[in-house]
Order: C-alpha cells, then structure tokens, then sequence
C-alpha cells in the first residue's frame, strides 16, 4: 500500500483549514495507520495463502478451512477498498483522554495501541448519538470527506468552551448538507460518517422480538436499515460469524442493486439479500395478479393455511389389509400396521422426507411378524422394499408431491379446493380457479412457499436410495479390494487381515464424496431477519419471513403513508396478527432528502388519501421549485439538465416509452420505491391510478428527489 505524504488535499478557498496547528495530530495519526494498514495487508496475504494451500481434507476440516479463507478475503478486500479513508472522524473527550478515531473496522499496530476504533463499538457510539443537549462527554467531533483517498473536507463540532481549540469549522449541520446535496450515483452513496443521533439510535437498538421504524421520505429508513444489519452482526454475538446469519429482504431487484456496495463497505459480506420473488424458484417469471378480489383473498393467512389439509389429504393410511410374498415367508398387511407405521413420523416432518420414515416403519413391522430365526433379517428387509405391491400400496396412501403441483390443484380442482378451504363461499372458489393453474403470480408465491415448506424435496427419498444403491456398490468393490490385498499378502504377520475389521471397512468408503444436492441458502432459519418497505407485505407475504425467523427477531422498516393497498391499522395490530408478538416501534419524522419546496407539493398528494399520513419536515432547501410543463417539454428538460450537470442521476416516472440512458433511468411508480434521484421527472402523473394506490404511487414518485422535481402532464 502506497504510503501518503500528507492525507489533506483540500481546495484553495479551504486553505484556512489546512494549517497545521488544526490538522497535525491528524497527519501524524494518519501516517500510523497507513503503516499499520501496509503491515496488516501485508499479514492477512501470508495468511490467505497459508488457509488457501491447507487440503482440508474431512468435511469438517474443509468448511472450517472455507470460512477462514472467506474471511480473511473479506477484511483484505475492505482494507484495499478504502485505505486511510476507513477512518470516518475523531472524538475528543471533555476529560482531557487522547483523541478517539472511528473506523468502519477496528485497526491496532504492533504494539496494540488502538488506531481506529469500529463503529459499532460502544466506545464510537458519541461519534453518532452526541447532541449540544447531550453531548456524552465530548468536547468536540470532526468528520472527515474523503476523496480518491484524500480528505477534501472535515468539519468540526464542539460541546464545550475547551472544545473550541484545534478546530476549524464550526457548523453543527455542514456534515449534513454537504453530503445530502451532493450528485446521487447508480449505487447508494456512503452516509456512514454523517448518520444522525436519531438514526443512530435506532441502529444500535436491541434485537430482542421485533422493531419497527417507520418513518417518511428521506429519514432515513434505508441507511438504517442497512447500518443496523452490520451494527447486529458485530455487536449481537447470535448474529455473527458462524451463528445464525441475517437475511435483507428488499422491495425489488433495482433497490437491491442500488444498496449492493453498502454492506460490504461496512465490512459485512455474509448476508443474504433478496426479494420475495427470490424465495421459491416461480418468482422469477411470476406475473402481477390483474383480479384485486383474487388477489385480496391469496394475501390472506388463512389461503396459506389450505395447504395444510392439502397434505394431510395425501397421508391417509389404506383401510384394507394386503399380503405381501418373500422368498422366506408371507405377511400381512393390516390397517392397524398401516396406522402405526403413518404416526413415525416427528411432528414437524415434511411429507417427502416422512415417506421414507414411513417406509421403514412399515418394514419393521413386517420384518418383527417373522418369526422364523433362521431368515436373514437384512435380506427380508431388502425384499419388503422391493416388493411391487408393497410400494404401489405406499405410494397411493404416501404419495411424493411437488409443491408446484399440489398449488396447481387448489386452483384447477374446485372440490378439492372446497375440502382445503371450506371457508370460501362457492363464488370466490369458482374465481380462484383458472384454466393454467401454472401461470404463476406473484399472490401465489406464499402458497407455494407454504407447499415447499410442507412437503420438502420431493426428490429426498430418491436420493437417498441413489445414495444408499452408491455406498452398497463402494462397499462391494472395496471388498473385493481387501479379499484380493488379503490373498496376496506375504506378510508373516499378514497384516491385510487388518483391512477385515469392520471399522477399517467402512473407513475405506468416503461417504462425503458422493454428490450431495446443493442447499437452499434462502431457507433459513435465520437468527434476523430485515425487512424493507414492509408496509407493503400482506398477511400471507408476512408468512414466508416468519417461516425463516423462528425467533421473532426482526427489524421492519416502512411507511404506512406509503402502502399502495392502504394500511389503516397500526403496525402493532399488523404484525401481532400474524404472528409477532415481542415487539417495540421507532419512529423518524425528519426528511433529510427531500427539499422543502417539493415536500410542499407532495404533502398534500397523499393527505388527500391518507389524511393521518405521517409526513416528515424537511431540514434542507434547494430554492429550485417545482417545475410544471407539458408532457413534449420532456427532451428539453432532460437535455437542459444533461448539459448543466456533469454528474448525478435522473429519473423518469410514468413514461414507458422513454427506454432510459446510463444517466437517466426509466421507472415505474413501483419500482422506484426505495430510490433516490438527483433530478425526477413525472410524466402524467394523473394516471398512475385513482385512489389510495393512485395517491400513493404519486407521492412516492415525487419524493424521490433530492434536488429538483418537474411534472408533466398530457394535454
């Protein structure tokens, strides 16, 4: 790693703050750490290396083996993405103790002196949270704007009279407005360094049970959301490496690639992001339901709970005895051998995995009727499992099923929908039926999941005789291995005979070599879980997260205000009804986005819908207002604002056919939830739709902006 000859590379109208009785103790500190950051690089390579050549050779060995190889990639990845700008500010105690630096990663050299502390340490939370009326001991707070590796502005804060020395700038709230009025990009920008008290607050809340925060436009949401997961995997040692991992689950795919960089910035590559879609395999092509009553009654628990019946109507053990022929002696069958044989399975089996416990259940009580001592136990069993009759009779009461395939038939089979859901009314029942039951739609994911969940792999029992039929085969041919060594071994002591011991036989098959089918790594369970723009899940959506949070443990981030479909409840009676009880609520009510001139126009959008809307006040002003114009004006905006704005992202709303440029991205209402863009430009917003969702998808699309809003309109 380069070393630096000075950190500061401020521009001449910020010469003032370059003097070095304000900046060198920084320089000094700052040549420390780029030579403990050299020495460290240097160490973490060697030992890459050394975790990369170990063979590993047992499953065990070579899991451990991965997961030390993937972190040491992970921390060496982060110090060569940022070098000395993983510092993000200092804290100065009021008690006259040394300067404290904050890092997104904690960094000590070779005589364990403390160079950065990590964020997320209780000793950097006054670095976030310290307030003029509550300034948790300090004296003062700098934070540093890093560019190309080089501070190009700090700015200072003091609490206390002596807090004054040494620093330079003096503006509680530069931080802020510099870093929110800068050009936005494709990906989302660093906030780490200038997170506010309020924010911060809520990042470093507990994860016992669930908390919501809920907050309008631009306080935040996001950037919480983001922070608090890192936060969580660091502080919370549930969370951390090698416990129970943590799942982000996102609106949509564009706000997953717009918060892609943010995690690993802070260090924290191991967590699964996804959308709902991404949870079962028919998200990807699934379709939006066109039919609102259709897709009223899929959000529904009790729709989820159908595919319950569903199964059990495929686990019903034959009433009629059968007799079964071996080669040593014949046996029946009867309905009570049936009956026991169903109720092996553990509660909480899925059906395609309890088939095989059946099975074997089923054999034991065959093979306990022979009472015959001569008849090879194992020989009579392999026979049972064999027999043609025995496995049709198995197959009819125990069936393997597809989850695709059990949906398919609640929504093409009319009474066996009546059977599983018999509080539809014989309407709705006729309305959820469709001539492709397989022309998936987004309502029919939380069914589908439901039905994976339930049944298992249909292919387990497969595999597993494939995986039994293959160890067999190894096993045989390792003793013909053993009887040729055995045969030819010279030895006085004939030590071949050894390799006859069964504990050496079973060793000489490696069991952890046969193919093994690749996990679910969206199963879960997940020790947290959270979720994004969560006012917009439904009761049936909210059962998919829980299937993969047993604990509870959850951070649900939304607006209310924002809900297409209307959310007239609190979120204390949403989440209680499906299933979240332990939890607490955060609010954010400061818009440190949107300016006030577009807050102004968009306020009275959605209070026209939904007047207890919870609007946030907007801390900043651009000046610019809001532009209004004809829709052929389009061009001409888009241009204009090309050639004043070297940097910066545009975002058109509301026209599909503008097809969107590297610059100027093209978006629904929906997908530009979540979002933020230098310029928005709305075209015909009158026909987003009527209503709550026509309001809503309106007031999420002028709030995207963050610095200028122009709206278009037809005729």
């Amino acid at each position: 790693m380069p070393s630096v000859t000075t950190a500061f590379d401020l521009p001449q109208h910020l010469a003032a703050k370059a003097d070095p009785a304000l900046v060198a103790s920084d320089e000094r500190h700052f040549a420390d750490i780029a030579a403990t950051l050299e020495r460290t690089v240097a160490d973490l390579t060697e030992r890459l290396d050394v975790a990369r050549r170990s063979p590993g050779r047992s499953g065990e060995q070579a899991l451990e083996r991965d997961q030390e190889v993937h972190r040491l990639t992970a921390r060496l990845r982060t110090l060569r993405r940022f070098g000395l700008d993983l510092c993000l500010g200092r804290i100065v105690p009021a008690d006259g103790s040394p300067p404290v630096y904050v890092g997104r990663l904690g960094l000590s050299d070779g005589a364990d002196r403390r160079l950065l502390v990590d964020w997320r340490s209780p000793v950097a939370e006054p670095f976030f949270a310290a307030t003029h009326a509550d300034p948790m001991g300090l004296a003062s707070r700098r934070r540093y704007r890093w560019t190309a590796g080089r501070v190009g502005d700090y700015w200072d804060e003091v609490f206390t009279p002596d807090g004054l020395e040494g620093n330079a700038a003096l503006d509680d709230q530069s931080a802020f407005v510099a870093s929110l009025g800068a050009s936005r990009s494709p990906r989302m920008r660093d906030v780490l360094s200038t997170i506010a008290a309020d924010q911060d607050a809520v990042v470093r809340a507990g994860a016992d049970g669930a908390l919501v925060v809920d907050g309008g436009p631009g306080t935040g949401k996001t950037v919480v959301a983001l922070h608090r997961t890192a936060y969580l995997l660091y502080a919370d040692p549930r969370l951390g490496h090698r416990r129970g991992g943590v799942l982000f689950v996102g609106p949509h795919r564009p706000y997953l690639d717009y918060v892609e960089d943010v995690l690993p910035s802070l260090g924290e590559e191991g967590v699964r992001t996804c959308t709902l879609r991404d949870l079962v395999p028919e998200g990807a092509t699934a379709g939006v339901e066109t039919d609102p009553e259709v897709a009223r009654l899929k959000a529904t628990a009790a729709m989820v709970a159908a595919v319950e019946p569903a199964v059990r109507f495929s686990e019903r053990p034959p009433t009629q005895g059968l007799e079964v022929s071996t080669p040593w002696a014949d046996t029946w069958v009867s309905p009570g051998d049936w009956a026991e044989a169903f109720d092996a399975p553990e509660p909480g089996t899925p059906h395609n995995e309890a088939r095989d416990q059946v099975r074997d259940a089923l054999v034991e009580i065959l093979v306990d009727k022979v009472e015959d001592d001569d008849v090879d136990r194992g020989a009579l069993r392999q026979a049972l499992l064999r027999d043609r009759d025995l496995v049709t009779a198995l197959n009819r009461a125990w069936p393997l099923l597809e989850p695709a395939d059990l949906v398919a038939d609640l929504l093409s089979v009319p009474a066996y929908l009546r059977l599983c859901a018999p509080w539809l009314t014989p309407d709705q029942v006729a309305l959820l039926q469709r001539d492709d039951p397989r022309a998936w739609t987004v309502s029919d994911l939380p069914l589908l999941d439901a039905a994976r969940q339930r049944l298992g792999d249909p292919e387990a029992s497969r595999r597993r005789s494939r995986h039994e039929a293959t160890l067999a085969a190894e096993r045989q041919y390792m003793d013909r291995v053993v009887d040729d060594l055995v045969a030819n071994d010279d030895t006085e002591l004939g030590l071949m005979q050894m390799l006859r011991g069964q504990d050496l036989r079973d060793a000489l098959v490696d069991s952890s070599a046969l193919p093994r089918p690749d996990p679910d790594a969206l199963a879960g369970p997940f020790a947290h879980v959270v979720v994004d723009e969560a006012q917009e899940l439904t009761d049936a959506e909210w059962r998919m997260v829980l299937r993969r949070c047993p604990s509870r443990s959850l951070t649900v981030v939304g607006d209310r205000a924002q809900a297409r479909h209307g959310f007239t409840e609190s979120w204390r009676e949403r989440l209680e009804r499906v299933g979240v009880d332990r939890l607490s609520l955060a609010s954010l009510s400061i818009n440190y986005r949107t300016p006030r001139e577009v807050m102004a126009e968009a306020e009275p959008v959605v209070r026209a819908a939904v007047p207890d809307a919870n609007v946030p006040t907007s801390i900043r002003s651009t000046g610019v207002p809001v532009l209004h114009g004809p829709a052929s004006d389009l061009g001409r905006v888009l241009d204009d604002w090309l050639a004043s704005h070297t940097e910066g992202i545009a975002c058109v709303i509301g026209d599909p056919a503008f097809a969107g440029t590297s610059r100027v991205r093209s978006l629904t209402p929906t997908l530009a939830k979540g979002l933020e863009f230098d310029l928005v430009v709305l075209v015909d917003p009158q026909a987003f739709g009527e209503g709550v969702e026509g309001a809503v998808d309106r007031y999420v699309a002028m709030t995207r902006a963050t610095q200028r809003l122009v709206v278009l309109t037809t005729g």
